[in-house]
């Protein structure tokens, strides 16, 4: 496993993170506690030592499953990248949209990042993860409704107070870190980046390279579609929210799986998986950090994080990228713009 430096901290983060938000349950079709379990747990003994959730992952359940991962592993083995922002226990900020819980309850999500709301969350997951400090802690999703630097003033609080080690934010546009950091010296940004979805690297990537802050990428994978083991017949589970998303029409299916094809030959000549070449294409973009990747049981953990493992020549990355070119893939179609919130997560986001 390579480790990076997240951004302008001392923080280093596996360069293959384990994503937690299909452990939750949540817009995933229910989850099997054993097995999450067991996925986080092999993630690590293979070297992924970063692990990404957030309390609207399953309204809790994938912290709480995170928190019990870690009395398993040494504390200081182990960073825990989680976030604040969207609450569906207080009805305050910007209504989002309306969900369903694990349980089939409807729930109103809203957007909040007020800095009393921002304390009082990072009290909530420190107690559900089972610690007394989170490694980096992030908006989810930008918050019209109170003032960038008010967030950035809670930020800067709960660091001095030790109980964040480093501060970042998520779906955040250039200009809005730039307002951002006018309070609060950022680590880094988390938002969506796979080889279809690639709109960052018109002015973010250039924004975060200049200022050296760290890219984290979620939906590496393109939410499982970029595996090549989703075809256009694939049956999904009651609650799952991909087939109602853009990406996962039929016909858009049927273009990503002819591209796919066209990879087998490279990744047959490496001895890997479709997942682990798109894996690992990712992480050696400009400006990407590390990839999000997850997992709903042991032996995706290891697939993914065995991805660290594989390197792509120059000429392997023309090669996809002429690909992608070739059959019009780079941003068809594009599911959501970095800045704009989440009015329905059936078409957006994490």
């Amino acid at each position: 496993m390579e480790y990076r430096q997240l951004g302008n901290t001392d923080l280093r983060v596996s360069m293959i993170t384990f994503g937690a938000w299909a452990i939750g349950g949540w817009m995933w079709g229910g989850t099997d506690r054993k097995d999450a379990l067991q996925a986080i747990l092999a993630s690590h003994e293979y070297g992924v030592t970063s692990i990404d959730t957030a309390p609207i992952y399953g309204q809790g359940l994938s912290e709480e499953i995170v928190g019990e991962a870690l009395r398993s592993l040494r504390r200081d083995s182990v960073q825990i990248l989680t976030k604040f922002g969207m609450r569906w226990d207080e009805k305050k900020g910007t209504p989002a949209f309306k969900s369903a819980d694990n349980a089939g309850h409807i729930i109103d999500i809203y957007q909040y990042a007020g800095k009393e709301s921002v304390i009082k969350e990072c009290e909530d997951s420190l107690r559900r993860l089972g610690t007394d400090y989170i490694d980096l802690y992030q908006i989810h999703w930008p918050d019209s409704t109170t003032p960038v630097a008010e967030t950035m003033e809670a930020l800067t609080q709960l660091l001095r107070q030790g109980k964040i080690r480093a501060a970042g934010v998520s779906n955040y546009s250039a200009d809005l870190m730039a307002e951002a950091e006018q309070t609060l010296n950022l680590a880094s940004n988390q938002v969506p980046y796979s080889m279809v979805e690639r709109s960052i690297e018109a002015e973010l990537v250039p924004y975060c390279i200049e200022n050296n802050k760290a890219i984290i990428a979620y939906s590496s994978m393109q939410r499982g579609l970029l595996t090549g083991k989703i075809r256009p017949d694939h049956v999904f589970a009651p609650g799952d929210h991909r087939p109602n998303t853009l990406f996962f029409r039929p016909e858009n299916i049927r273009r990503i799986d002819d591209f796919l094809d066209r990879l087998q030959p490279l990744a047959q000549s490496k001895n890997v998986e479709i997942a682990q070449l798109v894996l690992r294409w990712t992480v050696q973009q400009p400006g990407i950090t590390i990839a999000l990747a997850g997992a709903r049981n042991k032996e995706q953990a290891i697939e993914n994080a065995k991805a660290a493992q594989l390197t792509l020549t120059t000429e392997d990355i023309e090669f996809i990228d002429g690909q992608l070119n070739e059959l019009n893939l780079v941003g068809q179609p594009s599911p959501q713009k970095t800045e704009s919130p989440p009015h329905s997560l059936q078409n957006r986001h994490q």
